[in-house]
């Protein structure tokens, strides 16, 4: 059949299909980008990039779902090649800026940083990552999120250890932590606080990280809403 035939319809669905792969790939090249700057500590430049994976992250899926790649491009798994991309964005590249970073000492930011990196490598491979209503099971991961709160609020450094090593055994805590686009009920409030966070951070990198006292509250709301989310399901227990 020629391109007016059957065969049309179905070879654009194809390349519909392949371009959300390619789209979704795309994230390497920008993990690869905020990672140069992460080493240059260009951290302003290294969370600007970060950001735009996340948003490449947020909207792929949605994509995905609309031109039902696991049909239209089967050859690749959309799922292995996201995971493959969110752990150098969620996991190494965070690490490598806090390494980098003068958030603590360097020895002690190396060892979270090698903490964080084998405990998530194992968290990556859960089969129980997500509930069956989309929340996630235990702290998902979220370096990038976390290694940005501690960018912009400064805390001492013990704190921020006991913060990172907390987040690590959250990973593997049996309770419920909200998926931002998935979670049906609570989308709309999701979204926003999403946003929010977008908007803040970008204010914190355009001042590079010598944040004003607004942006820093503005970070404890967001983060505030998040933490009490999982308390709106009907279990905070990830297996109910």
């Amino acid at each position: 059949m020629g391109i007016g035939g059957e065969d049309g319809p179905r070879r654009a669905r194809r390349v519909a299909g392949f371009s959300v792969h390619l789209f979704t790939a795309c994230g390497s090249a920008v993990a690869l980008l905020s990672l140069f700057a992460a080493i240059d500590r260009h951290f302003d430049a290294c969370f600007a990039w970060l950001g735009l994976a996340l948003v490449i992250d947020g909207v792929d899926g949605t994509l995905a779902r609309y031109a039902r790649v696991t049909e239209t491009a089967s050859a690749i798994d959309g799922v292995v090649l996201d995971l493959v991309i969110d752990f150098l964005t969620y996991v190494l590249v965070p690490m490598v800026a806090l390494w980098r970073s003068d958030l603590m000492p360097e020895r002690l930011s190396f060892w979270l940083s090698v903490i964080v990196v084998f405990a998530s490598g194992l968290y990556f491979a859960d089969t129980r990552m997500k509930t069956k209503d989309y929340w996630f099971r235990g702290f998902p991961a979220l370096w990038n999120v976390l290694v940005i709160y501690l960018f912009v609020l400064r805390p001492p450094s013990v704190v921020s250890a006991g913060l990172i090593l907390f987040g690590v055994a959250a990973m593997f805590a049996p309770i419920v932590f909200v998926h931002p686009m998935r979670v049906k009920e609570l989308r709309v409030f999701n979204l926003v606080a999403s946003f929010a966070f977008f908007l803040l951070s970008a204010a914190a990198i355009s001042e590079n990280f010598v944040a004003s006292l607004p942006i820093k509250i503005g970070y404890l709301l967001v983060a505030g809403y998040f933490i009490a989310a999982p308390f709106q399901r009907h279990s905070l227990w990830a297996d109910d």
